[in-house]
């Protein structure tokens, strides 16, 4: 292989944490894990710029009775003090795993601002009224989208998909977009943590990381090393 024409090994980020240079137990705002979490995305939304970035895109892991650990981005759609919800296709990879195994893993990352979030739990499906819900808020050109792909599946062209996207762009001119309905193995998962991580990075790597671990109902605090 030829060496890369990135010296990837020299490269070094400078993190600016002069608001708050540390990330220590005493200043928590909350010892909530949820609040925590609610107060740091609402740092980040403040610090961006939401029409081009998608502070709400986390990476998503899921493993299946295979055993063989799968990731990917989605996008989160809502969070509660009982967890993380997103949306997908029950037939796709991870709906298939996680029906074979309902313990997934979140990880956000904000570099504008330092931090991530790690986040351990299982899934449950959402009720099929608040996936037809979200479903029929989307643009008309996302439920096209969505429709028009039988996720993870193998097609033979691209060409096959926008044919599928034609056909049902001539349909909800004819029929009106309502006819572009939720499919049936389209819908909504939810995971209710059972871990937190909060991660701030230091530019000298002695990064800072805040745990909450759910022991029944209660949420135990702990510093792990970097």
């Amino acid at each position: 292989m030829d060496t890369p024409s990135v010296d990837i090994q020299n490269i070094r980020a400078k993190y600016n944490n002069s608001q708050e240079p540390y990330l220590l137990e005493e200043n928590l705002p909350t010892t909530d894990p949820f609040s925590l979490f609610d107060t740091w995305f609402r740092d980040v939304a403040s610090q961006s710029d939401l029409t081009f970035e998608e502070i709400n895109a986390v990476s998503l892991s899921t493993v299946g009775k295979d055993l063989r650990p799968s990731s990917r981005m989605v996008l989160l759609k809502a969070y509660t003090p009982t967890g993380f919800s997103f949306f997908t296709n029950y037939t796709s990879r991870k709906g298939h795993q996680l029906e074979e195994n309902p313990n997934a893993a979140m990880l956000f990352y904000w570099p504008k601002v330092n931090r991530q979030v790690r986040v351990e739990g299982v899934v449950e499906k959402l009720p099929d009224e608040m996936a037809v819900a979200y479903w029929n808020s989307r643009p008309l050109a996302s439920r096209i989208g969505s429709k028009s792909s039988l996720q993870s599946e193998v097609v033979p062209n691209r060409q096959f998909l926008e044919s599928k996207k034609a056909e049902l762009t001539d349909l909800a001119e004819r029929e009106g977009s309502h006819a572009i309905t939720k499919p049936t193995a389209w819908g909504g998962f939810h995971l209710i943590p059972r871990y937190f991580e909060f991660w701030q990075g230091q530019s000298d790597r002695l990064h800072d990381r805040i745990v909450f671990e759910r022991d029944m109902d209660i949420w135990l605090l702990k510093r792990l090393s970097p």
